[in-house]
């Protein structure tokens, strides 16, 4: 469940930002079809990954999990 939610976290973010997973993608140096199966709750992502994400939307590791209940 923490992965769906994760992910759903990151689309809505990505989308928020008005980027393509493509766009985004290349933006932290990740593929767009491991990108997608984050958006989509199937990956166990790194923390290094993680960081990648955050530090793409220009906001602390706390900001991208805020609420995620």
């Amino acid at each position: 469940m923490i992965k769906e939610k994760f992910g759903s976290r990151i689309k809505e973010l990505r989308m928020q930002a008005n980027l393509s997973q493509e766009k985004f993608a290349l933006m932290i140096d990740m593929d767009r079809t491991y990108l997608a199966s984050v958006e989509n709750g199937r990956r166990n992502i790194s923390l290094e990954n993680i960081y990648k994400i955050a530090n793409g939307f220009h906001i602390t590791l706390e900001e991208l999990f805020k609420d995620m209940k």
